[in-house]
């Protein structure tokens, strides 16, 4: 299934309209728009690094990856009468939601209860935006890449993020959900 010229435009107007209304609540919410370091990164790989979601892109830009993919399924299920430009709009406006969420008083602080964001302070704009075009890009996979290649792709990337940081999509829900002691350990470094 492919999309027309005019499907595109509209999706992508509506898309950039999105991410200005994400940076604009980010903002509102004090969010810093680069790294406070005065640093510019297209990568931070240092899991500690007070970089960490501060700059452009990092490990957890992975997860949106995921975000994507799932938001994809979800939708392919859930909403088979809709277009992908729809559900692709529908997945788009959920992660802007998470987004905004995510960066919120409540939100942070509940985070820093887990070992791997002790130190979390918040995303800078930047790094948001970016993990909701992350997310698109996982969409886009999705719709566009054999079932069994997304499947590999999303392991992959899972078992990478979490061998990389002691964190990735499937440990920061079930931390955020409930904070089990054995991986709250593993986290903490214990083998």
């Amino acid at each position: 299934m492919s999309m027309s010229a005019s499907t595109a435009y509209d999706v992508t107007a509506a898309a950039i309209a999105a991410l200005i209304v994400q940076a604009g609540a980010l903002w509102a919410l004090g969010r810093p728009l680069l790294c406070a370091c005065g640093e510019f990164k297209l990568w931070e790989g240092d899991a500690a690094s007070p970089g960490l979601s501060q700059q452009l892109t990092d490990w957890y830009s992975f997860t949106h990856v995921i975000h994507g993919v799932l938001f994809y399924f979800l939708l392919w299920l859930a909403a088979p009468g809709l277009s992908v430009g729809q559900r692709f709009m529908i997945a788009l406006a959920l992660e802007v939601g998470w987004e905004i969420l995510e960066n919120t008083p409540f939100a942070i602080r509940h985070y820093r209860k887990q070992p791997p964001a002790q130190d979390y302070a918040g995303d800078s704009i930047v790094n948001s935006l970016a993990d909701t075009l992350a997310m698109a890009l996982g969409f886009v996979l999705a719709w566009r890449l054999p079932v069994l290649a997304v499947i590999a792709v999303s392991i992959l990337l899972e078992v990478g993020v979490a061998l990389n940081i002691r964190d990735n999509f499937t440990l920061n829900v079930l931390s955020f959900i409930y904070p089990f002691d054995f991986i709250r350990r593993w986290q903490n470094g214990a083998p």
